[in-house]
């Protein structure tokens, strides 16, 4: 059997990695152990931050509602409810996003709820 030299892939392999953690301070985008190791952790962080960024998000559009629900006099507990009651199926996202945006909008649908 012919013998196989492997430089070629992992010099490859390498490459990608440092290509992947240019960024990145002093040996972590340099040194391939380094960078690889790095790397993972970036790659933990990514998944972790792409979780928070979801909670973040949800947080800051019942905020939004809160601030225009407060306006009008109402709490933001008791729309909800009342939601649910009248089975209006509009999520906090399209809710914010017409209190901050249509209020007007957002005014008729607290009406249905009235």
């Amino acid at each position: 059997m012919a013998r196989v030299k492997r430089g070629v892939t992992s010099h490859r392999r390498h490459k990608k990695v440092l290509e992947l953690t240019k960024g990145h301070r002093g040996g972590r985008s340099k040194n391939i152990r380094e960078a690889k190791s790095s790397l993972l952790h970036a790659g933990e962080y990514a998944f972790a931050g792409r979780k928070l960024r979801k909670r973040d998000m949800r947080r800051l559009w019942i905020t939004q509602m809160g601030i225009a629900l407060k306006n009008e006099g109402l709490s933001y507990s008791k729309v909800i409810g009342q939601l649910k009651l009248k089975n209006i199926n509009l999520d906090r996202k399209i809710l914010a996003e017409l209190a901050v945006n249509h209020p007007e909008d957002f005014k008729k649908i607290l009406s249905e709820l009235c």
